[in-house]
């Protein structure tokens, strides 16, 4: 990880923050990384650059704190996910519902150009990245698979984890490449969800015992 500055901030303080990462993810959508300024960003957050500076560094400072402030979120959204005794099509349409709206906002579409569009200039923080968001993805729905496996109520060919990775790759595989090199910039969060849901039936017409 890159390290950022240990500043004490008061309530206002961390008001600053906030909008010095919401600025920056607007310039860095707008721009791309390699061509954001942190004039721009300062110009439109308010503040100073040199409070940017003191708090994030530089502008590599800023990248790690989005990438970082989007994995909370993400681990915010599936902390909340309970698939505990719900059958197979109730607990993977709502796993698809929740990691829709996971990966259907603005801080997740940057995110992935960060990590993956311009993952050769940032080798760690995209290995970072990968390492704690498929944790974060995976764990809780690996555990409701291997249930459902160990009740009867589906098949595995391969491990829970491994299987809870597909899930996701298939569903939103397709998604994250194309934001990431650009070729979709603005996805119908409609669209995606009903692509996810097709997704899901597809999934457990694989699993469902026959």
């Amino acid at each position: 990880m890159h390290p950022l500055p240990q500043v004490d901030l008061c309530r206002r303080g961390e008001l600053r923050v906030e909008k010095f990462l919401d600025a920056a993810t607007e310039v860095f959508r707008e721009k791309g990384y390699q061509h954001a300024k942190l004039s721009e960003i300062v110009a439109r957050a308010g503040g100073s650059l040199a409070t940017l500076y003191r708090v994030f560094g530089d502008k590599e400072g800023l990248a790690y704190a989005i990438v970082d402030r989007r994995l909370q979120a993400m681990s915010a959204i599936m902390d909340g996910l309970d698939l505990e005794g719900l059958p197979p099509e109730e607990g993977l349409r709502a796993a698809a519902e929740r990691y829709t709206r996971s990966n259907t906002t603005d801080d997740a579409h940057l995110v992935h150009r960060l990590v993956i569009g311009e993952g050769h200039s940032f080798p760690a923080l995209r290995d970072w990245f990968f390492a704690n968001a498929l944790e974060s993805i995976s764990t809780h729905l690996a555990s409701y698979l291997e249930a459902q496996q160990e009740a009867g109520h589906i098949v595995l060919r391969n491990s829970p984890m491994q299987a809870a990775l597909q899930f996701f790759d298939m569903l939103f595989g397709g998604l994250i490449l194309r934001t990431a090199c650009g070729n979709l910039l603005n996805p119908n969060p409609e669209e995606i969800r009903a692509y996810a849901m097709s997704g899901v039936e597809t999934f457990l017409s694989g699993v469902l015992p026959r």
